[in-house]
Parts: C-alpha cells; structure tokens; sequence
C-alpha cells in the first residue's frame, strides 16, 4: 500500500516543522529526501502533543485532547488516518517499523506536564519523564536514521536523557517562574533545598544540586558518543550524523551553564545560531 500522503501533507508539516522556530528543520537536512520528511512528521506529531500540554485549559480537556490523539495511534497502526500528521506518519511506520508504543510513550509524558505543575519529582519519575518526552522520540529516530539495532537502542535511551536532563538545566530560571521544578527532590533533599519555585533561585545549595545533575547528564553523552562509536564500527556511521548532530548542539550548553555557576539571574543559555549552522556544515561534509 502506498503511503496516502499528498504533497500538500508534507508540505503542512514542513511548515509547521519551519514554524516552530528551532535548528531542528535545518538540522534534518543532513537525511535523504524520505528519512528527512519522516523525522519532519515525527517532530510534527511531538510539537502538536507537546502544545496540547502547555496551552492553557482544564487538565479534563488536556486529557481528552490526549486521549483523541491516542485514538488517531490507534487508528494509524491500523492503516488509517484522517490528517495530514497522521497520512504523513503512515509510510514512515511501515518503512521503518516505527512503534505505536514509542508514540504513546510520548503522549504519556506530555499528559505528566498537563496536570498539577511538576515539581521536584523523585529521581525514578524523572528518570520515567525523560524517557518518555525524550528517548521515546530517539527510539522512533534512531529507527528512521537507519540503526534499529540494540546499540541504536541504547543510543536512544542515553542520548534523550542527556538531552532532557540539558534542557531542564538550562530552564530552571523559566520553570520556576512558571511554578515548576523538575530537579530531583533526593538532590535538594540532600542539599536542603525546600521544593518551592518561589524561593529556589535564591537558595545557595542550588549551583550544587544543578552540577550534580550535569554530571549525570554528561554521564549519558559519555554512554551516546559511545554507543554512536560503535554503530560507526559496525559501518553505519552515515545514520549517526544526525544523532552526532544533536549531542553537539546541546553538549556545549552544560560547559556555558558551569561558566556562569548555575546562576539563572541573567541571560539564559544558548547555543548561538551559527554555531548550530556550523555544527550541520561540519556534518554535511563526507
């Protein structure tokens, strides 16, 4: 069976991928024409489900939203979708065995952000979040960058990691304000941090617990490049630039957040745009 997706599909999704504002669309360049298009509609499904979460509305609605897309997995896993998400996702699945239970990881972790603010979660609920929001969707890639193997496995459970467990260390100053906290509450137990967003930037222990966390991130990059080297050894080092790709782009945020010593009173973090276009030049090259 064909894939039923039309141009005017994938040109809705390259749009709303484009839109979002992120490295991501340039990023994906770097795949052939069909990878690159099914990442799109990955990113596309992730960015509808992620909105879902953050906008504003009743957790009762959030669910249900969440439940409709569940539905529409359950509908695409049979061959059928009605959208232009869902038609675009239809090829992909059957081209590279994409899993319905990495899709409703995905949906669970954003239903975890849609109720009572997160705060300070234990470190085995956060360890299931950053599974969920974020090696769920390296699970579905890793697949779609050609390396569905135990190592691509393994690269996906390292790498989502250490990218989520980056973003919540660069976002601290934003979630608090926001009245969430997704440190773990055994590291400001241990640093007697009290879990209140309303006092946390200003508590001394912090800089400690947020090194703490680096650490453990730079732990999973470490666990990556090591799983991405061996995928290399076993010849597919072509499907690994992607992965190469977003290691490089978040790695170097946890040495800027070291250089200011945690401190979330100024600027925030970021990797400036040309380094990231410089990052996909790099990668572009044979």
């Amino acid at each position: 069976m064909k894939n039923p997706a039309t141009e005017a599909d994938i040109a809705a999704v390259t749009a709303l991928v484009k839109s979002a504002g992120t490295s991501f669309y340039y990023g994906m360049k770097i795949l052939p024409a069909p990878r690159r298009d099914a990442m799109y509609s990955v990113y596309a499904f992730c960015r509808v489900v992620d909105d879902i979460a953050d906008e504003p509305g009743s957790f009762a609605e959030k669910h249900a939203a969440l439940d409709e897309w569940r539905a529409r997995l359950a509908a695409l896993f049979r061959g059928e979708a009605s959208e232009a998400i869902g038609r675009t996702l239809l090829g992909p699945i059957r081209e590279y065995g994409l899993r319905e239970a990495d899709f409703r990881a995905v949906i669970d972790g954003m239903e975890m952000d849609a109720g009572a603010p997160i705060i300070a979660p234990p470190m085995a609920e956060l360890d299931l979040y950053c599974d969920r929001v974020a090696a769920a969707v390296g699970r579905l890639s890793i697949r779609i960058f050609g390396e569905p193997s135990s190592t691509g496995q393994a690269l996906a459970h390292a790498l989502g990691r250490a990218l989520q467990l980056t973003n919540i260390l660069r976002d601290v100053g934003e979630d608090a304000a926001r009245g969430r906290i997704y440190l773990p509450r055994e590291y400001l137990d241990e640093a007697g941090i009290p879990p209140d967003p309303a006092t946390l930037l200003g508590q001394p222990g912090l800089p400690a617990v947020c090194a703490r966390l680096a650490d453990l991130a730079e732990t999973y990059f470490a666990q990556a490049h090591a799983a991405m080297a061996a995928c290399a050894r076993a010849g597919n080092a072509r499907a690994m630039r992607p992965a190469r790709l977003m290691a490089a782009s978040y790695r170097p945020l946890l040495k800027q957040l070291r250089q200011q010593h945690f401190d979330y009173t100024g600027r925030p973090a970021r990797l400036p745009k040309w380094r990231k276009l410089a990052l996909t030049a790099r990668l572009l090259l044979p």
